[in-house]
């Protein structure tokens, strides 16, 4: 590798005395040679972050170094630690992935990338709060972005970045313009806590929904979180009480619980109030305890011993261990009516169900080396691979859902020059594209252009690429698009267009074969007076073109017709089939007799070359009358059963003197 030689300047004196009092408290989580690199990455990051900001005012490195603690706290590995340090080096530096596959490594680089990359997508996309009027197109455009945001990465610690990044910008948002504030919080709830949610990282989830309703319901925020605060002292000797009573039976029963007061957050109370139609006074879990035991079944023993000394609320008991979260979430929820008849909230969970719901994703995340330090993280690395695949809304979902979502794996996510996420199957290609944006697009389609260059059009498409389509006036599509071996279309949908197109060029040819083939029909049983268009409707056409269309490209049968024919008149207007029929014929002048139709083009075939007195038939042919044939010809034996109704009786005339 070439050695890249940058000279940066020297650190602020400020900007060195925040790196060295945040690393000295690394040295009881990281390893001396993990803290190095740690150090290395502040070092290179602080120079060209002097003197920047991020939105709400606050100083870039500060911001970066509050979103590593934030991820801190989620035990995560060095790399993470440093390559969030790195996160905004790609904004000031314009050979940054050089610089940084040279001092720290590609798994560095590698996280850094994508969380310039997942920033690039977030941007392209608009998210706002959506009208009544777009409600559902906004909210599929939205879950569509979460997707593919989820979709494009390869690494699940750069999803954990830009969790841990957003957290931070929340808690700093009062210094950003108003119109800012909301639009980050609207983000914010639409798309990032959504991803902690679906990764079960609770703690960044509800700090983000917490923070973001501040700024998107500031009335209904300040009041909730002045209810909870003028009740404050007499909640908390409430529960104080609560927490000795529970504290004493368990001990009796032998029960080595862990029992405290769980913080209820401002965002799920407000949820709850808008779902049930509930004023703050009828919430049942305002007052909220939480109790951890070493195993499920002393869960089970907790709650009896809850439902003992206070009477449970009908309907409010959930058993999440019996039946988990499908993002794998555990515990046992119920609401009883405690002392003075107030409704308490109870959760009641295994140490290391909190550990996983607290942390999620994060507490499953272990590095290569640590691998045999832990029994059963080859399963738990597994897991984590299944959350990547899914991609997904886990949450709330049951397990046959989660199921039927698994095949989301095979999709993959593009954007318009708009902005707008498109998802489509993998392997699609920008024609594949141009059909779903719309159908006129797809037949106009003649170029393409990928993240802003010209592509052949047979390209397959890659997660969070933005796709420009190149077209024409007017114009059709190509046959060649058809071709599965030219690869211009994956989807089923986009070919049936395609085919659809070409089909609606022929319609003249098709409605005259058609014209033909129902002619025959009413020849041969004889019907010379029928309403046609009546005909047309007894089939569900709209008219009787439409009928004669989809008969001349064989699309419906002869005998199909025959039967409708046969319906729509009474019995007697119908020859009988054993009765002689009326039959036209014709001489033509190769000397052969057709029977049953009059005014057809008459041809001898090129195969066999028929000749008196060898036995023929006829053959109706789409557009070329009808070929005779010798009936011992190979074309004869190879004509498939559905067409045997176009076969006719010929015979030799005797030829004039």
């Amino acid at each position: 590798m070439v050695s890249i030689q940058h000279q940066f300047p020297p650190l602020a004196g400020q900007d060195s005395a925040d790196i060295q009092r945040w690393l000295g408290a690394l040295s009881e989580i990281f390893a001396p040679a993990e803290i190095d690199v740690i150090r290395r990455a502040c070092e290179l990051a602080a120079p060209l972050y002097h003197e920047k900001t991020d939105i709400t005012g606050t100083p870039l490195l500060q911001h970066a170094l509050g979103s590593a603690s934030i991820l801190l706290g989620l035990h995560m590995d060095h790399e993470t630690i440093a390559a969030t340090a790195l996160h905004a080096v790609p904004n000031y530096l314009d050979d940054w992935a050089e610089v940084l596959t040279e001092r720290f490594g590609r798994s560095v680089t590698s996280l850094v990338e994508g969380i310039s990359r997942m920033e690039q997508i977030r941007q392209f996309s608009e998210v706002r709060a959506p009208t009544a009027k777009d409600k559902d197109e906004s909210a599929h455009q939205t879950e569509s972005l979460r997707q593919m945001l989820l979709a494009m990465v390869e690494d699940i610690r750069v999803v954990l970045i830009k969790l841990a990044e957003r957290t931070q910008t929340l808690r700093n948002l009062s210094g950003a313009p108003a119109d800012q504030q909301q639009q980050i919080a609207q983000e914010t709830q639409s798309i990032f806590a959504p991803l902690a949610n679906r990764l079960g990282v609770w703690q960044i989830k509800w700090e983000l929904e917490d923070l973001s309703t501040r700024y998107l319901e500031p009335v209904l925020y300040k009041q909730v979180a002045k209810l909870l605060d003028e009740r404050r002292m007499d909640r908390e000797q409430y529960i104080s009480d609560i927490l000795t009573q529970l504290r004493q039976h368990l001990e009796s029963a032998g029960i080595k619980g862990e029992v405290s007061g769980r913080p209820k957050h401002i965002y799920s109370i407000i949820n709850k109030m808008k779902r049930k139609h509930l004023n703050f006074d009828q919430l049942y879990d305002v007052r909220a305890v939480r109790v951890l035991v070493d195993d499920i079944e002393q869960c089970y023993a907790a709650l009896s011993i809850v439902h003992e000394l206070w009477q449970p609320i009908q309907k409010e008991f959930d058993d999440y261990i019996a039946r988990p979260k499908s993002n794998g979430y555990r515990s046992l929820h119920t609401a009883v009516l405690g002392p003075r008849d107030l409704a308490v909230e109870v959760q009641i969970r295994t140490r290391q169900m909190h550990h996983d719901s607290e942390l999620g994703v994060a507490a499953h995340w272990r590095y290569k080396e640590n691998r045999k330090s832990e029994s059963g993280v080859d399963e738990k690395i597994a897991w984590l691979r299944q959350i990547l695949e899914w991609k997904a809304e886990l949450a709330d979902n049951s397990l046959q859902e989660q199921f039927k979502n698994e095949v989301l794996q095979d999709r993959v996510y593009v954007l318009t020059p708009q902005g707008k996420v498109i998802d489509l199957p993998m392997g699609a290609t920008p024609v594949d594209f141009a059909y779903v944006v719309h159908t006129d697009l797809g037949h106009r389609t003649r170029g393409a252009k990928i993240d802003g260059n010209i592509v052949p059009l047979n390209t397959k498409l890659q997660n969070g690429q933005r796709i420009e389509i190149l077209s024409t006036k007017q114009g059709g599509p190509s046959r060649d698009w058809l071709s599965p071996r030219l690869g211009f279309l994956k989807s089923a949908r986009a070919r049936a267009k395609v085919r659809h197109w070409f089909s609606e060029q022929n319609l003249d040819d098709s409605i005259a074969q058609g014209r033909l083939l129902l002619d025959r029909e009413l020849h041969r049983l004889g019907v010379t007076d029928i309403n046609q268009e009546k005909l047309a409707q007894r089939l569900h056409f709209g008219k009787l073109d439409d009928l004669l269309a989809e008969l001349g490209r064989s699309k419906i049968t002869p005998r199909r017709i025959a039967l409708a024919i046969q319906q729509e008149l009474p019995a007697k207007a119908v020859v009988p089939q054993a009765a002689p029929r009326q039959v036209a014929q014709r001489t033509s002048s190769t000397g052969v007799l057709i029977e049953g139709v009059d005014n057809l083009m008459i041809r001898m075939a090129k195969c066999c070359k028929p000749e008196a007195p060898h036995a023929i038939v006829g053959y109706v042919t789409r557009d070329r009358g009808i070929t005779v044939h010798t009936k011992d010809c190979s074309f004869m034996q190879r004509v498939p059963k559905d067409k045997r109704d176009r076969l006719l009786d010929a015979v030799w005339t005797k030829k004039d003197g």
